[in-house]
């Protein structure tokens, strides 16, 4: 393939990956209609865990052994699956998919605010504390806290939370399971297999109330779980892996935008300018985060708190190219 159409095909899959998975809100808003979030949360983790268990075993790959590794897994499953996929199933009862999509975009920035807070971010430059600081000032713009109505109150609360929830997960990720030389398909599909173990835990918390699902529910959690979660991790590995960092994590700025085009076009929502101006402000803010210094020598441990970590660390195993 020559070098205009691999170009071509690599941004193919990169804007495949931003479809599925910005569509992810979507789903989560289409199957609230007929199960509680518990129930949207461990269906989700179910259906991904076979779709990765399948693949796993049909590569010949095996789940990892080691017992400190599963203890690591399930950390990670904690805040990276368990936890964010609940708040997001509870934050979406009364935050539109789009308004979510949005929020969910300042993981970056949690992530950049973490390493500062642990000491691992130092020396940071002008221009990245002044995109950290825009980010949030976008979502204050989201909030609109001096307004009476608007996407306000524990439903957002609950998305930003699940937006830090992901940049724990991916810092402990770094320290703990990338470049164990286990394979990364291996570490992902355990992953959720303990994300689905701790979800069950939470089934007394409305997760055991009778249902009626109907066709449109059946196949939004069908997709959720499938689609949004097990085969968009598994494209996200294949293109960081084919592409690198780079290209993978320029999924993260167009996720808002499919999250609140599909929110305005299948289902209605509305979407004013002030939303606008604060999902632009929020991804000025992330791009200004991921300014960085000249390259750094080749033998230099790359830092695991960087704003891109949202994206390479969802693959475990693999060191980000510098």
């Amino acid at each position: 393939m020559n070098g205009a159409a691999g170009r071509t095909w690599a941004w193919a899959r990169v804007g495949v990956l931003a479809l599925l998975w910005g569509s992810t809100f979507l789903w989560i808003e289409l199957a609230l209609d007929a199960l509680t979030p518990v129930q949207v949360t461990l269906s989700r983790c179910v259906l991904g865990m076979a779709t990765l268990l399948v693949a796993c075993l049909g590569s010949g790959r095996r789940l990892p052994r080691d017992r400190a590794i599963w203890g690591h897994l399930v950390v990670a499953a904690f805040f990276c699956n368990a936890l964010p996929f609940a708040l997001f199933s509870i934050g979406q009862q009364t935050v539109d998919s789009g308004v979510a999509g949005v929020l969910n975009a300042t993981t970056p920035l949690w992530s950049l605010l973490i390493g500062l807070v642990i000491g691992s971010e130092r020396g940071l430059r002008p221009v990245r504390l002044a995109g950290l600081l825009l980010g949030f000032a976008g979502v204050v713009l989201i909030f609109a806290p001096w307004q009476t109505t608007g996407p306000v109150g524990w439903g957002a609360l609950a998305i930003v939370g699940a937006a830090a929830s992901y940049a724990v997960g991916f810092a402990y990720m770094g320290r703990n399971l990338v470049g164990k030389g286990i394979p990364t398909i291996s570490l992902s599909t355990a992953q959720l297999i303990a994300a689905t173990g701790l979800t069950s835990l939470a089934l007394p918390a409305g997760g055991l109330t009778s249902i009626e699902i109907g066709p449109k529910t059946a196949i939004a959690v069908v997709v959720l779980g499938v689609v949004a979660t097990g085969i968009t991790f598994h494209l996200t590995y294949r293109i960081i892996a084919a592409e690198g960092a780079t290209n993978a994590a320029t999924v993260g700025y167009l996720l808002p935008v499919v999250s609140v085009a599909l929110g305005a076009i299948v289902l209605d929502e509305g979407f004013d300018l002030r939303i606008a101006a604060g999902m632009v402000v929020v991804l000025v803010g992330v791009a200004l985060t991921r300014q960085h210094k000249p390259a750094r020598s080749s033998s230099a441990r790359p830092s695991w708190t960087d704003s891109a970590l949202t994206t390479d660390l969802l693959t475990p195993g693999r060191a980000r190219p510098r």
